[in-house]
């Protein structure tokens, strides 16, 4: 992994179809979850989507630096029998969930969770054990 392995946490698992990382919660984790993204993607053979989802996750890291203290998690699902699908979750310590709320022009943020809900096919909120899961769905062109 080169100099980006000691800017993670911990690396959860990388085998098969799926991928977890941990993260911790400082502006660099933005950079360093986001090529761990493009890399993994780039290994299972689905850069097409690479762009988009290194973006998304970049937006809800950055959600998450902005009100946790703690951890923030990554992983990146191929979900079984779902060949065209890329599940993609970032977690961290805050169990109150995002939202979506509307940016003015001028704003400098509040338009990550807008652009997860239209360039996504599905996402949406869960709770954890200690905090929350921002996840998303994307389509793999075939």
């Amino acid at each position: 992994m080169g100099s980006l392995a000691w800017e993670v946490i911990g690396l959860i698992d990388t085998e098969g179809d799926r991928a977890e990382w941990t993260f911790p919660a400082d502006p660099g984790a933005v950079r360093t979850a986001r090529a761990h993204v493009r890399r993994q993607l780039h290994i299972w053979d689905l850069d097409s989507v690479g762009d988009i989802a290194a973006l998304l996750v970049s937006e809800l890291v950055t959600n998450a630096l902005r009100h946790a203290t703690g951890p923030i998690g990554v992983r990146l699902v191929r979900p079984a029998g779902l060949p065209r699908t890329l599940l993609v979750e970032v977690s961290d310590p805050l169990p109150d969930p995002p939202r979506e709320r509307a940016a003015r022009p001028e704003d400098e943020s509040g338009r990550g969770l807008q652009l997860v809900a239209s360039s996504s096919r599905r996402w949406g909120t869960r709770p954890g054990g200690t905090g929350k899961t921002v996840w998303f769905e994307l389509a793999v062109p075939g």
